[in-house]
């Protein structure tokens, strides 16, 4: 299932994890939002309200086994990736995100 849905995660990602190394994604928003689905394992019906500020670095810790650490500096409803930086900016960054599409 995970190589027909994440083919990227399978081929690109995973092997530069499993070898030690650190990656680094830059993606649309949507792109990105789809490998959060995918690490978070977030229900259909919420990824589309999570708004993902653009140009803030969300991290993740993994295992051994490639499965995401939690952390007590997700923000809801994350519950393993964490944004670097000022958390009231990041909170107005993602606002603003939102924000894009009303007029």
């Amino acid at each position: 299932m995970i190589d027909r849905v994440m083919p990227y995660w399978k081929k690109e990602i995973q092997p530069k994890l499993k070898a030690g190394k650190t990656v680094f994604v830059a993606a649309h928003g949507n792109s990105i939002r789809a490998i959060v689905k995918f690490i978070e394992n977030i229900p259909d019906d919420v990824i589309p309200g999570l708004e993902i500020p653009t140009g803030t670095p969300l991290v993740y810790e993994l295992d051994k086994d490639l499965n995401p650490i939690a952390t007590d500096q997700a923000v809801a409803p994350l519950k393993y990736g964490r944004y670097l930086g000022d958390a009231e900016k990041i909170k107005a960054a993602a606002e603003a995100v939102k924000n894009q599409t009303k007029v």
